[in-house]
């Protein structure tokens, strides 16, 4: 049987302050609507799958 992995290939945020360490890429946006835009652009980009955290952070998952 294969083994699927996920990983968190990046955060989008508009409260940096909900963030501490870690090696992944983060963006800082100013709104909710630049949230829901850069998250789409990346999940477009790297194929991979955008999960609110909550009203301030997505990630973005590979899978």
């Amino acid at each position: 049987m294969n083994e699927q992995h996920s990983a968190i290939v990046a955060i989008v945020t508009t409260n940096p302050k909900n963030l501490t360490g870690g090696g992944t890429p983060v963006f800082i946006v100013t709104d909710g609507e630049v949230l829901q835009k850069t998250s789409l652009t990346l999940e477009k980009i790297m194929d991979a799958s955008a999960h609110e955290i909550n009203t301030e952070t997505i990630i973005i998952v590979a899978r």
